[in-house]
């Protein structure tokens, strides 16, 4: 019996990567299209949110059981730690309740730290059609995906109160996996040492230095995401 061929590793911008990246922005087209059509109806809104929070819960939980079982786990990946997994959490959250917490950190989340994987994948494993594969891609998509609804189609909308709450929260989980990285010896969150693979990090010199690099940059951007929105509401006020 002849052995079946290995299947191929995933490589960075190979067709499968090429493919993830147009389904992402037919994605994006699609609810923004929709949105535009739909926003006024709230009976819609929540239907269609509601039902969008199912389905991350239901993507995501069985491939957090799968990692955490025991032939499964390994501590350097299996553990819920990365800002990816709070991401669908709170995009699940804000999706199904329309709370502003939630949503602002699936707004600055989907839009800045999840897209890097998008750009600079840290999937060191077989093509499709493996379970990582999908687990992967499926992850950060659906959190954008998200991002992009309760923006465009829920109107929900971001504001500095909920810039100051995803900064705070990103930062105090990111000094917390600095201790666990320093007792388990992983690095969670890139910020004990930066990803193997080629990433933005590269551009930021060496540990710790890039750390701080990342925060000014990543804050910036936030401000950036924030200030056309807060400005228009501004602007709109009567005198």
């Amino acid at each position: 019996m002849r052995p079946l061929p290995a299947q191929p590793s995933f490589a960075a911008y190979g067709a499968s990567h090429w493919i993830v990246l147009i389904v992402l922005a037919v994605g994006v087209l699609v609810l923004a299209w929709f949105g535009s059509r739909h926003r006024s109806d709230t009976r819609t809104v929540w239907t269609v949110g509601r039902a969008f929070a199912a389905v991350l819960v239901a993507f995501h939980v069985p491939i957090l059981v799968y990692d955490l079982s025991p032939g499964r786990f390994d501590i350097q990946h299996s553990l819920p730690f990365q800002i990816s997994d709070f991401a669908w959490m709170a995009a699940a959250y804000a999706l199904w309740s329309h709370r502003q917490w939630a949503y602002s950190l699936t707004y600055y989340w989907g839009l800045t730290l999840v897209p890097q994987a998008l750009i600079t994948p840290a999937l060191d494993g077989p093509d499709v059609p493996s379970v990582d594969f999908f687990s992967f891609w499926g992850q950060h998509l659906l959190v954008i995906w998200a991002a992009v609804y309760l923006t465009w189609w829920a109107g929900m909308r971001p504001t500095w109160r909920g810039f100051a709450v995803a900064a705070a929260v990103t930062v105090s989980w990111g000094v917390a996996m600095l201790a666990f990285n320093e007792a388990a010896g992983t690095n969670y969150l890139f910020v004990s040492r930066r990803p193997d693979n080629p990433s933005l990090l590269d551009l930021m010199g060496e540990w710790p230095w890039y750390l701080g690099v990342e925060l000014v940059v990543g804050l910036a951007a936030w401000a950036l995401l924030t200030w056309p929105w807060t400005r228009s509401r501004a602007l709109s006020r009567p005198d």
